[in-house]
Formats: structure tokens, sequence, C-alpha cells
């Protein structure tokens, strides 16, 4: 109830002093695979042995991969180690191949995990990202002030679609789960403006397509 009543005075004070604008993106993830099905699916089939998961909580995706060697890395639970992935990524000497990102969810931190996930991923290897398409504006305000709460991961999707050597789609599955490979950027995102983090919802949901370069789960085959 005290919960309740924080996210109430909070999205108060944002109704005065935020940004106004409510339209919303008519997703609808009932019916689709999860992201542990999609992460499964891509390890069973490119034979992938190393995984790496960021954010682990209590378990409910990482307990469920199946594959050769798997690290979880988790400052409060979950996972095999108890650290930041700030931390880990300075003590880290293993590459990978599959890098789940579902740590903090906001812009800052989801670039910097991104950024360090390219440094030690394997040449086939795939990121992966959790919570990269709010439907609403309120699901993605930092901090949080809504139950559902995807943060503004989508920005860092925006930044690295930026990238000359990352290639990077939206799977449009699970409130949207970001696919970065490794290689040459098949179709380089060109913005004039590059203050991610002050990009808005309204740029967001009218530049759905061309920001977040969405993919269905029957089209990941293909980019890889």
């Amino acid at each position: 109830m005290k919960q309740k009543y924080k996210f109430f005075l909070k999205r108060i004070f944002y109704y005065i002093y935020g940004e106004k604008f409510y339209k919303r993106l008519d997703y609808n993830w009932s019916g689709l695979p999860s992201r542990t099905e999609i992460i499964q699916k891509i390890i069973d089939r490119k034979n992938y042995k190393d995984y790496l998961e960021i954010g682990c909580d209590n378990d409910e995706n990482f307990s469920k991969i199946n594959v050769e060697n798997k690290i979880g890395v988790d400052p409060l639970k979950g996972g095999t180690l108890r650290m930041t992935s700030d931390d880990f990524f300075k003590k880290n000497e293993i590459n990978f191949d599959v890098v789940f990102l579902d740590g903090l969810h906001t812009y800052e931190q989801t670039i910097k995990d991104i950024n360090n996930s390219l440094k030690f991923l394997k040449k086939n290897g795939v990121i992966l990202i959790h919570d990269c398409l709010p439907k609403k504006i309120w699901n993605q305000i930092v901090p949080r002030i809504y139950g559902h709460w995807n943060g503004d991961v989508w920005k860092a999707i925006v930044h690295s679609r930026t990238y000359e050597y990352a290639d990077t789609y939206t799977c449009k599955v699970d409130h949207g789960l970001g696919v970065i490979l490794k290689r040459k950027n098949s179709d380089r995102l060109e913005l004039v403006k590059k203050n991610f983090k002050n990009l808005k919802f309204a740029d967001y949901f009218n530049n759905h397509k061309k920001f977040m370069n969405p993919i269905s789960h029957e089209d990941l085959d293909k980019i890889f």
C-alpha cells in the first residue's frame, strides 16, 4: 500500500512537470514466445556454450537456461556471482556466445553494459536485452512510478543503432527483446541529435520503426 502511495505521488508530480504525451503502442505480448524461449532457441540452434546473464533477481530466467557454461551476475540475489555488472566486467577474462542483459533498467547502465558486453562477445555471438519496447509513457519513466517498468532501456537501443560495428534489432516479444550482433551495422541509424538520454517518449513513438528496427520472432533466424 505504501509503495502504491509513493507511485501515486510521483505520478502526480510527473503530470505537472513531466513530458505530456499519452499515445501508446498497441503491442500485445500474450501468445508470443517468452525471452527464455527465445534465448534457449538461439542457444540450441547455434550450439552456443558460454552464457552470461546480467540481472538475475529471482532466477526466473537464469534457472531455466540450459547451456554448458553459464554465469549469472546480480548485486542482490540470484545467479552465481554477487556483484555489480561494472565490477564483473572489470575482472572478467571470459568471452561469451550469449549475453542477456536484464539489470538496472536505465539508459546509462544499459548502454554501459552493452559496451562492456561487446568487448567480451565472441565473433559470432549475440547480446540480448530485455524490456526494450515500452507501450506507454508510464512504463519508461525514470525513476519508476508505475507497476510494470521497462525503464528507458529503449534509448540504449537507439544509441547502439548508431554504432558502425553493432547490428541492432528489437524483437517484438516479451516487452521487447533487443538483439545485437557483433558485425558491421546493416542499417545504421543516422541522428543529428545524439544526446540519447534526452530523447522523449514522443520521439520513440513517432520514429518507432526507424529507431528500434523491430522484427518478429519468426524473422530472428534470418538475421543470424
